[in-house]
């Protein structure tokens, strides 16, 4: 066995030890190890990544879609995708989030019934790969659990078969109190099996199977899904749901030292076969437990910024940023080797969960309030205790800012702009939802027919009508698209928005927030300053303390600036990029 690999299989042995402590198995740490590195096909070849590297810049961007967001009569969705990347967006967007593109039963993909198949409806593998082959392609990995549908939960009926032991089951009778789940269905589904009545493990729904971890089997049969994964162009792993993933009967059930561990492990594979691959947590959590999904720069890559867009909306509907600003100081800066994800808009609503501890109740309650005026609707959990509290707000971003907590105005668009602004410009790679991309409203007719909360923000486009639109100068698709490439053409070309550059939050009063990044070779620095009230507010420049023997730049507006003792007015929602050099 060449050294790399034994050293490979050495420390695949740790983590196994670690995550299967205490369990008996059938097979020895050192067998399962050397099943995942053949799963992998490491047995000659192991790359050897770096700690500690950034395989990320300031050029990144994503896009995050479905697989069928824009669908057409004269070709699959996946051609269609990408007809629309190439068309709209080839030169601004280097990398695409294409949501579970799998056969589903349930929750618009993230109820897998095959992990190894393309939809139909959507197209095929190769469709995939050509997207890959352009753009970096994001990937889910529902990894908690799959479709009650599925080939391995019919096998589990059974009691026979690949998956009749991959789910796992508890009793109503155990002690299940301190459960933390986002749904208000119980925990528990009844089943009759060939071994007789079972009940499995359902944090999402009764459609929706936890997998039991506790088998070694699920660990390998996840690693032969990554290694298809790569095999088809996947480069970053976005694991869904990933905090729910190891269960123990009397505990929480989330966050568990065996959950960090699988993460530990998977990133392990996944390394060693393709060096500039990266996993992306998704912990829709408070925001402390968030940050644990870092570990030592060892376990993901990446976390999703989730703390980000209930604050953000709350501030550019209030006209305070006093929460904001609270929170950016607040957040260690992401170290070399691990980023931020941010976005503000996404398929799922703007949870609250991880506004917890940040926005009081009477700001979460104002938040709520207006949200429902614009349209939106508020999904529901029950907590430890049994009360209902609302989990998330289910809107489209462009109708959440139509307004402010004094109802709606003429501010829509700008207000809209504001929050991509102060995205675009923070410590992280910013993520961005296809339908804030192009402006995209409340689809009310699908919230209708499905009565599914998150339908709202889930439109399909006919792209033969989002092409008239997106041509129309008077209506707001066109502007929204063209206004955020603007920033994007703007912001990919700066050094000092790299992912990893310095990042301080100014002091500015509670009407501009701003903060300031620095180049990690020191030699750019930008402002980012943004008036988010509804009112003209004046910065002065001399608050900045631009250096005087350099010369400066509003980026946005291409201006130069000559006095750097002058007052700036900004206009209700403007942001301004004050740069020291031009790029």
């Amino acid at each position: 066995m060449p050294a790399q690999v034994e050293q490979l299989k050495n420390k695949l042995i740790q983590q196994l030890e670690t995550i299967y402590q205490g369990i008996t198995l059938a097979e020895a740490a050192a067998d399962i190890a050397d099943a995942l590195i053949d799963i992998m096909r490491l047995t000659s070849q192991v790359a050897a990544p770096k700690p500690f590297t950034n395989h990320w810049s300031e050029s990144d961007i994503i896009l995050i879609t479905y697989g069928d967001s824009i669908i057409s009569q004269q070709q699959p969705p996946l051609k269609t995708l990408k007809t629309f990347l190439d068309t709209y967006l080839k030169s601004t967007i280097n990398s695409v989030h294409i949501l579970p593109f799998f056969p589903y039963s349930s929750d618009d993909g993230f109820s897998v019934i095959d992990y190894s198949s393309v939809n139909e409806s959507l197209g095929t593998w190769q469709d995939i790969t050509q997207i890959s082959e352009q753009y970096q392609l994001m990937s889910d990995l529902v990894i908690n659990h799959c479709s009650s549908r599925s080939a391995w939960f019919d096998n589990f009926i059974k009691g026979e078969g690949v998956g009749h032991d991959f789910f796992f089951t508890a009793h109503p009778d155990d002690d299940l109190s301190e459960v933390v789940r986002p749904r208000t269905s119980p925990l528990l589904k009844e089943v009759e099996t060939g071994q007789g009545k079972k009940f499995v493990w359902c944090t999402f729904s009764h459609d929706q199977v936890d997998f039991d971890f506790r088998n070694p089997e699920v660990l390998k049969t996840f690693a032969s899904i990554i290694r298809q994964y790569l095999d088809n162009g996947v480069k970053i792993f976005r694991f869904d749901a990933i905090a729910f993933l190891w269960k123990v009967v009397g505990s929480k059930s989330i966050n568990l030292p065996q959950t960090h561990e699988v993460v530990r492990l998977l990133r392990t594979l996944i390394e060693a076969a393709e060096t500039h691959a990266i996993i992306i947590t998704e912990t829709n959590i408070p925001n402390t437990q968030n940050l644990t999904y870092f570990g030592n720069a060892n376990e993901a890559h990446g976390i999703y910024n989730f703390s980000l867009p209930p604050l953000l909306l709350n501030t550019l509907l209030t006209g305070n940023c006093l929460y904001l600003k609270r929170w950016l100081m607040s957040m260690p800066p992401a170290q070399d080797g691990t980023l931020y994800f941010n976005f503000i808009a996404s398929h799922d609503g703007i949870g609250l969960r991880p506004a917890e501890g940040l926005l009081s109740d009477a700001e979460l309650d104002s938040l709520i309030h207006t949200v429902e005026n614009f349209g939106g609707k508020i999904s529901w959990r029950s907590t430890e205790n049994g009360e209902q509290k609302a989990y998330e707000m289910n809107i489209a971003l462009y109708d959440a800012l139509q307004g402010t907590v004094d109802g709606k105005d003429q501010w829509n668009f700008e207000r809209f702009i504001c929050a991509h602004a102060i995205m675009f410009g923070l410590e992280g790679i910013p993520g961005i939802y296809i339908h804030s991309m192009i402006g995209t409203q409340n689809d009310t007719k699908k919230l209708a027919n499905t009565h599914h909360n998150r339908s709202i923000n889930r439109h399909r486009w006919q792209e033969d009508i989002l092409e008239l639109a997106l041509a129309n100068k008077n209506l707001h698709h066109h502007k929204v698209l063209s206004t955020l490439k603007t920033l994007l053409d703007i912001r990919i070309k700066q050094p000092a928005f790299h992912p990893n550059a310095t990042q301080f939050t100014l002091h500015l009063g509670l009407q501009l927030f701003g903060f300031w990044r620095q180049s990690l070779n020191r030699k750019q620095s930008i402002f980012c300053v943004s008036n988010i009230s509804n009112q003209p507010v004046v910065l002065p420049l001399s608050e900045l303390n631009l250096i005087i023997t350099k010369s400066w730049y509003e980026l946005i507006s291409q201006r130069e600036i000559t006095e750097l003792s002058q007052e700036m007015t900004l206009a209700p929602y403007q942001t301004v990029w004050i740069a020291n050099q031009q790029s």
